[in-house]
């Protein structure tokens, strides 16, 4: 019987595991989902390479894994700024804040490389769920500005914080961008800048 490294055999099954999304994570802050191998991964971690599929089906259900890993630290990061701000302004304002310095710090460089994964219907749908997760808190502070459709005016404001992250991975001024980011983002909710 192979040796655990935990006191039973759940903890290590979830060590193992975590061990396995944490080195795709790696390979991926790389930019490139290919280098994503059962190959490439076990040898990070010194498992064998069937050993991977124990915990995995397939490449599809180890990149969502990274997704589902990922997201709480996008999640805390919105709320802590967000919670942070004392107006329902400088909530929004704090909501384009906190991804754009997500972005500044290449934390995005993993959605971007997963961006290009093709026919990963799993890792579309991890996605999807992250996406809305983040929407929630800037959904609330639409409400409490009594904005009449807050679901669809965050979908809309996260435009803007798409175009910024791209402009930013681009190579544009960090500063500038996320200020004018800031800035459209709260004028185009309350009608006056930020």
């Amino acid at each position: 019987m192979p040796r655990i490294s935990a006191a039973t055999v759940a903890e290590h099954h979830a060590q193992q595991r975590l061990a396995l999304v944490r080195a795709a994570r790696e390979l991926l802050e790389g930019g490139d989902a290919d280098a994503v191998t059962f190959a490439a991964v076990a040898r990070s971690t010194g498992l064998a390479r069937n050993s991977v599929y124990k915990y995995f089906p397939g490449r599809p259900e180890l990149l969502a894994a990274v997704v589902e890993d990922a997201m709480p630290r996008w999640t805390d990061a919105i709320r802590a700024g967000m919670a942070a701000a004392h107006t329902p302004r400088e909530r929004i304002a704090a909501y384009v804040t906190a991804q754009l310095e997500l972005v500044r710090t290449g934390e995005h460089r993993i959605a971007q490389a997963l961006a290009g994964v093709r026919d990963a219907n799993l890792v579309r749908e991890s996605a999807g769920r992250a996406h809305a997760e983040l929407l929630t808190p800037l959904i609330g502070a639409l409400a409490e500005l009594g904005e009449d459709d807050p679901r669809r005016t965050a979908v809309l404001l996260q435009g803007i914080v798409n175009a910024a992250t791209t402009a930013i991975e681009a190579g544009d001024d960090y500063a500038a961008v996320s200020g004018r980011a800031v800035r459209m983002a709260v004028t185009a909710v309350t009608g006056t800048p930020a």
